[in-house]
C-alpha cells in the first residue's frame, strides 16, 4: 500500500464522501465557473490539507465526527485552491502539478475573478453555518500568507534576509496554512481552546518542516517536476544558502551575492553556488533543522492515547520530510 494510501486509510471513506461536499462548496449556476470547477476537481493533489483536518478531528474527539468537520474541510481546501489560482497569476506559471494552471487556460482576469469567488464561497460557507471560530482561524491564516509574501518580495530585492527572517516567511506563507487544518479539525468537534491551540502548534511545526523540505529540492539531482536552482534563479533566500552566507569569507560572501544578485539566470553560476552551498554544510544543516521540527511535531501526539487516527498523523508527519517530490 503507497504511503499516502496508508494516511488515509482510516478516514477513507469521510474523504470520498468530501469530495462530494466539496464540489457542492464549489457550485455556481455560471456555466465557466462550472468548467473551471471541473477542470480544477479532476486534477486534484493528495489532499493533504483535508486529511489533517480529518484525522486531528478523529483523533482529538476518540473517533467522533461532526458535519462542522466537514465543513472546516471544504473551507480549508477551497481557501488552499484560491491560493494556488492568485500563485500562479503572480508567479506568472503555466504549469500546476504537470497540467496547465488556469491563468494558461482563462488568462489572469479570469484567474483572479475565480480566485475571489472562491474566497467569497468560504467566507459564505462558514458564516451561513455560523462557524465563525473556524472563519478566524482562517481568516487569520490568510493574513499571515499575504504578509509572508509580502515580507520575501521585500527581502528578495535587497538580499538582507536572516535565519530568523527565514523562518518568519516560511511559517507566514507555509505554515500557516497546515497549522489552520489542524486547529479547525480539533475546533470543528468542539475541543477546547488550549487543545485547538495545541493542534495549530502541531500543524505549524508540520508546515515549517514540509517547507523547509520543499527548499531542499532546490538542491538536489533528483526529478521531482521543479527545476534545481529555481529558487536561486528567483532570488529566494532559502535556509542552505542563509547558513552558506553566515559561514564564509567575506570575500566569498561578496561572490555569493553578487552571484544570486546579478548571475542569477547564468546556468552555469547557479551550479557553482549549489556546489558552494553543499561544500559549506548548507545542506546537513537544513536536514538537522527540519529534523527538529519533525521531533518537535512528533512530541506533541505523545499525550493522546493510541489511535488509528494518531499513527495515520505520525505517519503523515515522517511523510513530509521522507517524500521524494
Amino acid at each position: 500500500m503507497k504511503i499516502v494510501e496508508q494516511i488515509k486509510y482510516p478516514i477513507k471513506q469521510e474523504m470520498e464522501l468530501f469530495e462530494e461536499k466539496f464540489e457542492e462548496a464549489m457550485y455556481s449556476k455560471v456555466l465557466l465557473v462550472k468548467r473551471i470547477t471541473h477542470y480544477i476537481v479532476r486534477r486534484k493533489g493528495k489532499q493533504m490539507r483535508p486529511m489533517f483536518v480529518f484525522l486531528v478531528a478523529k483523533m482529538v474527539s476518540n473517533g467522533d465526527f461532526k458535519e462542522k468537520t466537514y465543513r472546516g474541510a471544504s473551507l480549508i481546501e477551497l481557501i488552499h485552491t484560491a491560493s494556488l489560482v492568485h500563485d500562479d497569476i503572480v508567479d506568472d506559471s503555466n504549469r500546476r502539478r504537470g497540467f496547465f494552471s488556469l491563468n494558461a487556460l482563462w488568462k489572469n482576469k479570469i484567474s483572479v475573478l475565480f480566485g475571489d469567488y472562491l474566497l467569497s464561497k468560504s467566507i459564505l460557507l462558514s458564516c451561513d453555518n455560523e462557524d465563525f471560530d473556524l472563519l478566524k482561524i482562517i481568516s487569520n491564516s490568510l493574513k499571515e500568507m499575504a504578509e509572508g509574501e509580502l515580507l520575501q518580495i521585500e527581502k528578495a530585492r535587497r538580499l538582507d534576509i536572516t535565519e530568523a527572517i527565514y523562518f518568519d516567511i516560511i511559517r507566514q506563507k507555509t505554515a500557516t496554512l497546515i497549522a489552520s487544518c489542524t486547529g479547525i479539525g480539533a475546533a470543528s468537534v468542539g475541543a477546547e481552546q488550549e487543545e485547538v491551540d495545541l493542534m495549530r502548534q502541531f500543524g505549524e511545526y508540520i508546515g515549517i518542516a514540509f517547507q523547509i523540505k520543499d527548499d531542499l529540492f532546490d538542491y538536489t539531482d533528483a526529478k521531482i517536476g521543479k527545476p534545481t536552482g529555481i529558487d536561486i534563479k528567483e532570488k529566494k533566500m532559502t535556509l542552505p544558502l542563509i547558513y552558506a552566507l553566515n559561514n564564509c569569507s567575506d570575500k566569498e560572501r561578496k561572490w555569493l551575492i553578487n552571484s544570486v544578485k546579478n548571475h542569477n539566470k547564468d546556468k552555469k553560476r547557479v551550479k557553482e553556488v549549489i556546489a558552494f552551498v553543499k561544500q559549506q554544510g548548507g545542506i546537513e544543516y537544513t536536514v538537522s533543522k527540519m529534523e527538529d521540527y519533525q521531533a518537535k511535531a512528533l512530541e506533541l501526539l505523545k499525550k493522546y492515547p493510541e489511535s488509528t487516527y494518531k499513527s495515520s498523523l505520525i505517519l503523515m508527519v515522517n511523510y513530509v520530510i521522507e517524500r521524494k517530490k
